[in-house]
């Protein structure tokens, strides 16, 4: 009994030095159902790295979707195409397949405020965490302070590299808010620097013809900012009434033929907060600045 209690920690022992935790919790539990199944070790063997190969899976996905630092956890799989319908669906879930990123190309959501470009670009972002890929969230005028930061602590060397690290980039809202020259220089160089190396994904509501005013007027620099964006682009324009508008007038139609549903906005709020969005993995702080170094 004393010499097979010592095996049993031996092997815990050598399954945490090689940091395999599932096996580790799961390893008895599959014994005995290989012992009942009359399976071989090979079977047993095959189970329990395909326990903990799938387990890792998880978690690493779970971690690129942190690290993404998205603003809300949007699914194409919500998006609601019948209310945008000159949208071509076919090609939203192509390019959710994620191949434009190995290809270094890049998606311009162009369309109106409330239209589903942010939508649309976080869903297609998630699943490309899903599949590997390493994604950052940012919106335009984040990124320019951003910049503007590292640029006061000296630290533009580590911000560059460590978007060289990412595969994917949104930068949402471009054309919100104009920039002055500092900025727009600064976002030029972001843009310069992902040109070919790192894929992005940008939602603006401007036609490129009005880009200048957002990059302080300067047609030069916005020429050849368009000029490396554009080089390989999925142009996606979308046009017609506010999604979210709509969205929100469906969902209270549907409520108000439901009065069950319709009395539960009468009801007093959960007092527990809404849960923090998605912060960056490990030790990286909570706002959307990539400076500091990844943990890996």
């Amino acid at each position: 009994m004393n010499e097979r209690m010592n095996e049993r920690l031996l092997l815990q022992s050598y399954l945490r030095t090689l940091r395999l935790p599932t096996m580790l919790r799961e390893y008895v539990q599959v014994a005995r159902q290989c012992a009942e199944q009359n399976t071989d070790y090979e079977e047993f063997l095959e189970r329990l790295t395909e326990q903990e190969i799938l387990n890792r899976s998880v978690k690493a996905t779970a971690r690129r979707l942190k690290l993404a630092n998205f603003p809300a956890p949007k699914e194409l799989s919500d998006f609601r195409f019948s209310a945008v319908p000159h949208l071509n669906k076919q090609k939203m879930l192509e390019l959710a397949r994620c191949e434009f990123i190995a290809k270094k190309s890049n998606i311009v959501f162009l369309g109106p405020p409330g239209v589903g470009k942010t939508h649309l670009s976080i869903g297609i972002a998630r699943e490309a965490c899903r599949r590997g890929h390493r994604v950052r969230f940012f919106t335009a005028a984040g990124l320019v302070n951003i910049y503007l930061e590292a640029r006061e602590e000296r630290k533009l060397l580590r911000l560059e590299a460590n978007i060289r690290r990412s595969d994917l980039i949104i930068i949402d809202e471009l054309g919100y808010i104009p920039l002055d020259k500092v900025g727009a220089e600064h976002l030029f160089g972001f843009f310069s620097q992902c040109y070919e190396q790192v894929s992005l994904i940008v939602t603006t509501n401007l036609p490129f013809a009005q880009w200048p005013q957002t990059f302080a007027g300067d047609e030069r620099l916005t020429g050849a900012l368009l000029d490396r964006l554009t080089h390989r682009v999925n142009i996606v324009d979308i046009q017609g009434e506010s999604y979210r508008l709509g969205a929100s007038l469906a969902d209270r139609e549907g409520l108000s033929e439901n009065p069950k549903q319709d009395s539960l906005q009468d009801q007093p709020e959960d007092p527990k907060q809404d849960s923090l969005p998605d912060q960056p993995e490990d030790s990286h702080p909570t706002n959307d600045n990539p400076s500091e170094p990844e943990t890996t």
